[in-house]
């Protein structure tokens, strides 16, 4: 008998509660539901609380408990965040907050109205009013957004016996702390000391003498994606930001990573469909307009390309051949760019792929795309040929395959850098105008290499 992965448990768990919710709506016994609800982690509730639909979801809010609802509200993405919120006053969002870490904290304050922001950094001692200030002071899809300032400081010239004893007499440090911050008496960083270092080195020894002085501190402004590369190329658990003048300002730890990598990976994926969606059970209005946008954009593409098939009309009456081979060549195509497109936003987004590289780049696929645009074109070729028993209407299908395959290819590999350029999201706007790009040339390439030759 085989054990259960604790993620396997997990989501069981989510399973029988979304059913036991169900089930409770009609029955109406809801102490069940109450204990099992509570008795999982804040991050399963709030993934419980996104894969339920609109009534069951407010229905399970009501039953969390109140030092709880903080923790939730933290771990929900934005969307369900901010429709949990709204049905809470301004007295439940003080409550909640209280307790929560400045970066957690600082994610929930930006998505309340002024006034109720005003109220919480009211309620708050002067300490953590300024932490929480500072923190909000950066954009949030920054380094400076995304730390927390909670940090535990120590002075090059001290013993380590004089940390421990420091240590000992706080009583606790802050969770995912894997060392201390090295600052001066004008709180400039200068290195870290690894709390390994402090148990297992000679009490008698400086924190100068075995602190570790080769991470550098990340500035306040760095994007948080680029935050996440150092952290995957250092293997960090935490890293101290800093400003402009080198001040250490807060801390940014491996558990707030994780958040951006998964945020980044769900946004390139929504971004291919042209979706920004995190509640999938957002209102259907809400939902309608976001996705008519790109189905608008997806139509006004699809009339040029049917608007460059309507200027061969007379070739089409005349070999109908042409209209049964024509999606071949589209199709394609747009697979092959689709190829591209994909290696190259991921290279970006993982930061291998920028000016300096960029025209080998384009040359290499440029490359792939003439060898599997002969190999296909080949292929594709004799099928034709035979098919409709004319070598002319292979020839051409083939060379049609291989221009559209070339173009595709280096679409694919300059859109993203062109569009980055431009200030737009290349997962979100860079298929779109491939497909419009690989549609209109190999109808082009195909419909008037057959004007040419066959008629």
């Amino acid at each position: 008998m085989t054990e259960s992965s604790p993620q396997e448990t997990r989501q069981g768990r989510i399973k029988t509660l979304t059913t036991a919710l169900a089930t409770a709506l009609e029955s109406g016994a809801l102490i069940n539901v109450r204990k099992m609800l509570n008795s999982l982690h804040p991050a399963e509730i709030a993934r419980l609380l996104e894969s339920l639909p609109a009534r069951e979801r407010r229905l399970a809010w009501e039953l969390i408990e109140a030092d709880l609802e903080g923790d939730v509200l933290s771990y929900a993405g934005d969307e369900v965040r901010i429709l949990l919120m709204r049905e809470m006053d301004a007295q439940e969002l003080v409550a909640a907050t209280e307790g929560l870490d400045t970066d957690d904290l600082v994610d929930i304050l930006q998505d309340l109205p002024d006034v109720v922001i005003h109220t919480v950094l009211h309620s708050m001692d002067e300490q953590d009013r300024y932490r929480v200030v500072s923190a909000l002071s950066y954009p949030e899809d920054t380094a400076g957004g995304l730390m927390n300032t909670d940090t535990i400081t120590v002075r090059p010239d001290v013993t380590l016996d004089v940390v421990l004893r420091y240590l000992r007499q706080r009583g606790e440090i802050p969770e995912t702390t894997d060392s201390l911050i090295v600052v001066t008496r004008a709180d400039q960083y200068i290195g870290l000391l690894s709390l390994a270092d402090l148990l297992t080195r000679n009490p008698a020894l400086t924190v100068a003498e075995v602190m570790i002085r080769d991470v550098a501190g990340i500035p306040a402004s760095l994007p948080v994606n680029e935050v996440a590369h150092l952290f995957e190329q250092h293997d960090l658990i935490s890293a101290p930001v800093v400003d402009v003048d080198g001040s250490l300002l807060g801390r940014i730890t491996i558990d707030d990573v994780v958040d951006v990598i998964r945020d980044e990976a769900e946004h390139s994926v929504m971004s291919m469909a042209g979706l920004h969606e995190e509640d999938i059970f957002a209102p259907v209005v809400a939902s309608a307009r976001r996705r008519g946008v790109w189905l608008g954009i997806n139509l006004a593409t699809a009339f040029l390309a049917s608007w460059v098939i309507g200027l061969f009309e007379a070739t089409l009456q005349q070999i109908v051949a042409l209209a049964v081979l024509m999606p071949i060549v589209a199709s394609m195509g747009g697979i092959a760019g689709s190829q591209t497109i994909t290696l190259v936003i991921r290279g970006m987004a993982l930061g291998r792929v920028g000016v300096a590289n960029a025209r080998r780049l384009i040359m290499k696929e440029l490359a792939v795309g003439a060898l599997n645009g002969l190999l296909w074109a080949i292929v594709v070729a004799l099928v034709a040929g035979l098919w409709f028993q004319d070598a002319r209407i292979g020839a051409i299908i083939g060379a049609a395959m291989i221009i559209n395959l070339v173009v595709a290819a280096s679409a694919g590999a300059m859109l993203p850098l062109i569009i980055r350029r431009m200030g737009v999201d290349p997962a979100l706007a860079g298929t779109v105008i491939l497909t419009t790009i690989t549609d209109v040339v190999g109808f082009m390439a195909f419909l008037g290499l057959a004007t040419i030759f066959l008629l």
